[in-house]
């Protein structure tokens, strides 16, 4: 994460917080930072002053589940601190905590004046991407009530209602105005010689549609403490590789995410789940696509997430035609938002289908759960949603009618609804984008084995013959088009995808792995794809890069166009095994694990595409999530794909 802000991550709640453990509310920046709760801001200030002053971070915050800062009186060296500021800051669902020690170096008595600086401005997440967009918000009320021991923050616009409740123990000396709508708590502190005094602050956040009040732990290490439990739990019995110590950590730290990143989510029938999300800060939410090839890089280890994703996917499943959020009958959802923008319509994503993957990787998990499980409870449970998906992906997707499953830019979402879903990200080599109809290859690799992996579940626990072999019969007539339609044969290579009139998109990218983890190309062609992705351009020495350098579209800080992203190259890892090109998937599988290993075993979102022969430690992409469930995941994929080699 840039600017200089740490996050704090439990569930549904996430904090950023500078150096000093402070909250700006600076509206600037790539990320910004303050308490958010289901997509809104509920705590965008949080300032310490000491007498009247910013104390300095002696020792700033560091990278880990609990923010702990040790911050002096600015001074110079003849005029030693007065006092030392000890801060200890954690995050639970709902919560933020902080424990606050203030520690006098005088050998008598010491008066200081604390004061934390507080205010709540419940942005939408929305409001603050740096787009330039505005949104209209009328008939808003806002409220700030002083409490015996604190102050509440509340926010209402029509039925939308929402607040946050900052105290103290002990209570602060008083609760004074600031003329922004903030509110400053104050503590007069007599401090005896060398002598001690603890603030304990608790914030509870109480977004709208919460159905209780959040459970504020007691202090940061009671938080601390969940935390671990937590983290531990759900790492515990995984088999880590013993003689690849540095694959081990990576798994160990990658579980450990996606302990924390578990959002609540509601099955079919109102069961409440809890399923992965995408990634903080802007993904704290459920991302189909993400939690689906999340699921199934933890499957062998983890099938719990599966058993939470699928059926809450299923409850979202789109059952009618929405022309302003992309949805058709069978479709699953690609984004579920809970925030103010969202319930008001003012953006498309309270749950927006812009995705043509999303609904053939729930085909594709949901067989792959049952073969790994032997659970058939869920294939049952869930078959009229499996069967609408593949109606989806017959008609609406345009398997039927096209051959294959197609897109279309949606000018109020995404214009790409692939995995690559940024502006430009599908293009030709020299940088061009396809108007009209999108055919993306990777998309069509997932509805072969979507198809497939039905077929079986409409065999063997259906008792479905006439239906498996329909869809046997759909999956191989599109094998045979897709390489006849899709093979560059002055590359040995797929396009990246087809225009509305069939023509080549032809760049080099690395969707091209995925077809050898669909298992789409025959033997042939996917020896030829497989080692051709460990080529130069394309294998940076940290991975392969979504576009081959040397292309005039290429650009390694572009966020589709030449980085190198942990969750697309554990995808690759996997197909490469698949293939047998058991050597290319330890060379992809190693590059990886060095990557992690050189940012304390956590892998990022992405990766800059810079080459490591040029340069020695991987370089980050700018607006990464550093927390993000499918690179997460990505050890695991490696796991499986080559074991502890």
């Amino acid at each position: 994460m840039t600017d200089r802000h740490h996050l704090l991550v439990h569930g549904g709640t996430f904090a950023a917080v500078g150096d000093g453990g402070d909250i700006s509310g600076v509206r600037g920046g790539s990320s910004p930072d303050g308490l958010f709760v289901r997509d809104a801001r509920h705590l965008s200030r949080w300032q310490l002053t000491v007498d009247g002053a910013v104390p300095e971070a002696l020792t700033p915050v560091a990278d880990g589940d609990t923010a702990r800062c040790v911050l002096v009186p600015r001074g110079g060296r003849n005029e030693p601190p007065a006092y030392t500021l000890f801060r200890e800051q954690a995050v639970a669902e709902g919560a933020f905590v902080e424990a606050l020690r203030v520690t006098s170096n005088r050998p008598t008595t010491t008066t200081v004046r604390i004061a934390v600086t507080a205010d709540a401005d419940f942005t939408d997440q929305f409001e603050l991407r740096s787009d330039y967009r505005t949104y209209a918000k009328t008939g808003v009320v806002r409220q700030r009530q002083v409490l015996d021991d604190g102050v509440e923050f509340s926010y209402r616009r029509g039925e939308w209602q929402s607040r946050t409740t900052v105290t103290s123990e002990p209570a602060p000396d008083g609760v004074e105005e600031t003329g922004t709508g903030a509110r400053r708590l104050v503590w007069t502190l007599d401090l005896e010689p060398h002598g001690s005094a603890e603030l304990a602050l608790r914030v509870a956040a109480r977004p709208h549609g919460a159905s209780h009040a959040p459970r504020v732990p007691a202090s940061p290490a009671a938080a601390n403490e969940r935390l671990l439990a937590l983290e531990g739990e759900f790492a515990e019995g995984v088999p880590f590789p013993t003689g690849w110590p540095e694959l081990a950590a990576a798994c160990a730290r990658g579980l450990s995410d996606l302990a924390v990143l578990q959002v609540p989510a509601t099955g079919p029938d109102g069961e409440e789940l809890r399923v992965p999300a995408a990634g903080v800060p802007w993904f704290l939410t459920l991302l189909g696509r993400d939690a689906l090839l999340t699921s199934l890089f933890a499957l062998p280890y983890r099938p719990q997430l599966a058993a939470a994703t699928l059926p809450a996917l299923a409850a979202t499943q789109a059952v009618e035609v929405g022309a302003d959020t992309v949805a058709q009958p069978g479709k699953i959802v690609h984004e579920v938002r809970h925030g103010e923008l969202a319930h008001f319509g003012q953006v498309p994503y309270g749950r927006y289908y812009g995705s043509v993957d999303a609904t053939p990787l729930f085909l594709v998990l949901l067989g792959a759960y049952t073969e790994r499980t032997g659970d058939v409870a869920l294939a049952l449970r869930l078959e009229p949603n499996a069967r609408a998906a593949i109606g989806w992906m017959l008609d609406h997707g345009g398997l039927t009618s096209r051959g294959y499953l197609v897109y279309r830019a949606d000018g109020g979402g995404l214009a790409n609804q692939n995995w690559k879903d940024s502006p430009g990200a599908i293009c030709s080599a020299d940088g061009s984008r396809p108007t009209g109809p999108v055919m993306a290859a990777g998309a069509q690799g997932y509805a072969y084995d979507a198809l497939r992996r039905t077929a079986l579940l409409a065999r063997t626990v259906w008792g479905d013959e006439v239906y498996a072999a329909l869809l046997e019969q759909a999956a191989a007539d599109l094998r045979d088009r897709f390489q006849r339609d899709f093979w560059m044969s002055e590359h040995s290579f797929p396009a990246l995808a087809l225009d509305g009139d069939g023509r080549h998109v032809d760049a080099l990218a690395s969707d091209a792995g995925h077809l050898l983890w669909s298992g789409l190309l025959d033997k042939e062609y996917g020896e030829l794809v497989g080692r051709r992705l460990l080529e130069p351009d394309f294998f940076s020495g940290w991975g392969v890069r979504t576009l081959a350098s040397g292309q005039p579209a290429y650009h390694p800080l572009s966020y589709h166009r030449g980085s190198v992203w942990p969750h697309d190259n554990a995808l690759i890892t996997l197909g490469l095994a698949r293939y047998g090109l058991h050597d290319e998937a330890r060379t992809v599988a190693h590059a990886l694990v060095d990557a992690a290993t050189a940012a304390g075993h956590r892998l990022p979102e992405v990766l800059a595409g810079y080459g490591r022969d040029t340069h020695a430690e991987p370089v980050p992409y700018p607006h990464a999530c550093v927390r993000e469930s499918r690179s997460a995941a990505a050890p695991l994929a490696l796991l499986t794909a080559v074991g502890g080699a």
